[in-house]
């Protein structure tokens, strides 16, 4: 069987699996690894003073990894720089928080032509190249221009963006034309698929290619929607662990009879903590009769410190957690505990079982599998509620959640009360319904629909194309 070839910004396949972090996309992309021999590369996270073009070689669990080290001025302009502060907020339709600078485009083209570079010759004919997230868009691009024919598929974790709001961005036109030198293009969502179809066809003057493909810029590119999930029997293991469950009996005892209620995000602007602990202060001014008998876990850890945006963030979620603990606080009791560290894979486990109501309330999203995750852990004879923003990309699948609008507190509130006083009965029938969906979509469906689709499209020699025509020195 051909080796599998992941590429993603950065290499994080964790060195011990029972330590996965909040997010899935390391856990998902070692699961696949682990079933399809082959290597994942990427940044190594370092820098030195001038890119050697190197990649050392290492073994983690079990992964084999290549990591690139960049330089400096690469990681402010196309890490700090385009896929920060211009490409993320843009696709989460924050143009407010989006930065157009020439330099950011020069650094992304700059780092997606290095990476071209040092993984070419690492190819084998046979290797599928599996291209993760918008960092890396331009990547197949860059390899097609140095000769690569192999079949190369790009997944996308974030959503697409509205045609409206990228058109605002600088050279979007060759952002997306670069996306035709894949051979399969996938999204988490019909939502998001929709929306880069609408692009194509409006903007590209492109044209459908039978039901799965679209066909602009003088190619054709498959196009289909692969929703993301956990690794279930993974995740029911380190639920059921020794930490995992020493981790549920502290949250338990910690509760002393009160309800908890859990959220887990990393720092970002995308994730609406802000929205969730304003719409829970509704919940508590509404609600006084249930105040002192529930309380919020909000796990966060940091992320893109250096970015000012975030640290703005950070100040302001300080200030919001404390004016909440001030105003409503006991001396026995507490409405908000708010963590900025992180946890391991097992210990979260143990958290979200303990846990009455799992509060996943982003202003939009890609997917989002604190959601599946939240929903694996739970007890089936007394399950916890899930509240979910209808703007998560989990909730095209997860409709048996209380699916909420995130910016309204109101609404919130009213969510978070039925979800306190929802009969057992009715718990378990939607627990029972939102579980067969975290099992349908389990990561193992995930990475073989994706690999298997992606192995059956026919090569063709397209030499004479654009892609292999010499890189243009512009920006992107």
């Amino acid at each position: 069987m051909s080796r599998l070839i992941v590429v993603s910004n950065r290499v994080s396949a964790p060195k011990d699996p029972a330590a996965g972090s909040a997010g899935g996309l390391a856990m998902a992309l070692s699961a696949a690894l682990r079933t399809y021999d082959g290597l994942w590369f990427g940044w190594s996270g370092e820098t030195v003073e001038h890119f050697t073009g190197e990649a050392k070689i290492e073994d983690r669990a079990g992964v084999t990894v290549a990591l690139v080290d960049l330089e400096p001025q690469d990681v402010d302009e196309y890490y700090n720089g385009y896929a920060n502060k211009t490409l993320w907020p843009l696709f989460h339709h924050r143009v407010d928080l989006t930065a157009y600078e020439r330099s950011y485009g020069e650094g992304y083209e700059r780092v997606n032509q290095r990476f071209a570079e040092v993984l070419a010759p690492m190819l084998e004919p046979d290797d599928v190249i599996w291209v993760h997230d918008y960092h890396l868009i331009p990547m197949a691009r860059d390899l097609r221009r140095l000769g690569v024919t192999n079949r190369i598929g790009f997944f996308l974790h974030t959503p697409w963006p509205v045609r409206q709001l990228l058109v605002t961005l600088p050279h979007h036109r060759r952002l997306v034309e670069s996306l035709f030198a894949y051979d399969l293009i996938g999204f988490q969502t019909e939502e998001w698929l929709d929306l880069f179809r609408d692009y194509v066809i409006s903007e590209a003057r492109g044209e459908l290619a039978g039901d799965n493909g679209l066909e602009a810029f003088g190619r054709k590119v498959c196009v289909g929607v692969y929703p993301i999930g956990i690794d279930v029997e993974d995740f029911l293991d380190a639920r059921d662990s020794p930490a995992g469950l020493r981790t549920y009996d502290r949250m338990a005892a910690s509760s002393a009879f009160r309800s908890m209620m859990v959220g887990v995000d990393r720092l970002d602007y995308s994730k609406g903590l802000e929205e969730r602990m304003l719409g829970y202060e509704q919940f508590l001014h509404d609600n006084a009769e249930l105040r002192g008998d529930v309380f919020l876990v909000q796990v966060t850890p940091i992320s893109r410190d250096d970015v000012d945006t975030y640290q703005d963030i950070r100040a302001r979620l300080d200030a919001l957690a404390g004016r909440i603990n001030g105003e409503y606080a006991d001396m026995d009791w507490q409405p908000i505990r708010y963590l900025n560290r992180g946890y391991r894979r097992d210990q979260l486990a143990g958290i979200y079982r303990a846990a009455r109501v799992g509060l996943v309330t982003p202003l939009r999203d890609g997917m989002n599998l604190v959601a599946k995750e939240y929903v694996a852990a739970q007890n089936p004879d007394d399950p916890g509620v899930l509240i979910l923003s209808r703007f998560a990309g989990a909730a095209e699948q997860m409709g048996e959640a209380l699916l909420v609008n995130p910016f309204s507190r109101e609404e919130l509130s009213d969510a978070i009360k039925m979800a306190l006083t929802m009969p057992r009965e009715e718990r378990i029938r939607k627990w029972t319904a939102l579980m067969k969906v975290v099992r349908d979509t389990d990561v193992g469906i995930w990475r073989d629909d994706f690999v298997q689709a992606l192995r059956s499209i026919d090569v063709v020699d397209d030499s004479d194309r654009p892609f292999h025509q010499h890189p243009r020195a512009d920006a992107a």
